[in-house]
């Protein structure tokens, strides 16, 4: 059978994402078909650039094409992201040129290990080739700086069509911006919730991105006004909020959940990550004591039917590269370093899964 463009488009679906549980047709991922020089052509359209599933799809839109096409014809998929940003999706929110994607790590409480994990995440997110920002919302306790090596750096500041904007640091793959970056470090913000709001407006806003797959941002711990000025003012791809399996921590969980799911904000819950959930001596790496509790942040995950996004260990090195402003993801070989890939992938997973089911009724599918 010649392939041409219906033929091809029939054939691709059969192809299912493996997430949404649909064809790649319906769900609008399939553009450009074309047979040329024996050869059929056609691009992917992946709902992230950091898809952990990007070459399962590809292999089976080979397999779907060569099983209903002949063997014997060569099959060459493009894998691609949307090229588009949020502002599809902006209803009464902002967007912010060129950025695809804004995360939010959030925590119910302090002290539980949110600004490591926004790091390391983003951080694991430049190393699957997506490109990235992080920006520091903690405007009263800024610590992007130091976990970076950056303390005493400060962004460019130049003129565009008459304001000034902020060149972001750029480090690790990652372009950053603080409020520390912009203060002494041993100066202490005493600001009004309007004034931090307006900074934090500020540092997204004035800082010159450019193309952003993913902007993690790093907040305040609790639910106060960054979080409301953040959700209200700004389309975010989604929350991850960060926990011990503590029994206290779980309990500021529940109470960040309901916040976030008030008809006012709505922002899509991506899931738990359960941090310090156990504790490995670097002598004895097969061993895990269970210090803070075991599994509660998975039995709470459970029980509010999110995603639980992963579970990272208390490890002595991960304070120390904090420290010394080597984030622990940049080895992506060591033990820690795997599970915040792992994490990265999951995180990009779900971003997939809320941004395809957001504009799956916008989509046109091929006929």
């Amino acid at each position: 059978m010649e392939p041409n463009e219906k033929n091809i488009i029939d054939a691709l679906r059969n192809v299912m994402d493996p997430d949404l549980h649909k064809d790649l047709v319906s769900l609008g991922m399939i553009e450009n078909v074309r047979f040329e020089n024996n050869t059929v052509l056609f691009k992917v359209i992946l709902t992230t650039p950091a898809c952990p599933l990007k070459n399962k799809i590809r292999q089976d839109c080979i397999d779907a094409v060569k099983k209903h096409l002949g063997n014997d014809i060569n099959v060459a998929p493009e894998m691609g992201a949307k090229v588009t940003t949020q502002q599809h999706n902006i209803s009464q929110k902002e967007g912010i040129p060129g950025v695809k994607n804004i995360i939010a790590v959030v925590s119910g409480k302090g002290g539980v290990g949110k600004s490591t994990i926004a790091a390391n995440l983003a951080v694991a997110l430049a190393k699957t080739g997506a490109k990235t920002g992080l920006v520091d919302a903690d405007i009263y306790g800024p610590s992007i700086p130091m976990m970076f090596g950056l303390s005493d750096e400060r962004p460019e500041i130049f003129e565009k069509d008459g304001k000034p904007r902020m060149l972001p640091l750029l480090k690790f793959g990652l372009s950053l911006n603080s409020i520390g970056f912009l203060v002494e470090p041993e100066k202490a913000l005493i600001w009004r919730g309007p004034m931090a709001s307006s900074a934090l407006k500020q540092l997204l806003n004035d800082t010159e991105w450019g193309e952003l797959d993913y902007l993690i941002v790093d907040t305040p711990p609790g639910t106060g006004d960054i979080h409301l000025t953040l959700t209200q003012s700004f389309k975010l791809a989604g929350i991850a909020i960060v926990t011990t399996p503590q029994e206290v921590a779980l309990a500021d969980v529940i109470k960040a959940v309901n916040m976030y799911k008030q008809d006012g904000l709505k922002v899509p819950i991506l899931g738990l990550i359960e941090n310090m959930s156990y504790f490995t001596p670097a002598e004895l790496p097969d061993n895990k004591y269970y210090i803070f509790g075991k599994d509660g942040g998975a039995r709470l995950a459970d029980t509010l039917q999110l995603p639980l996004l992963g579970q990272i260990p208390l490890v002595q090195s991960v304070c120390e590269s904090g420290d010394q402003g080597i984030p622990v993801a940049t080895n992506a070989e060591s033990p820690l370093g795997k599970a915040f890939h792992n994490l990265a992938q999951t995180v990009s997973q779900q971003v997939a899964i809320w941004n395809a089911f957001q504009e799956m009724t916008e989509v046109k599918p091929c006929k």
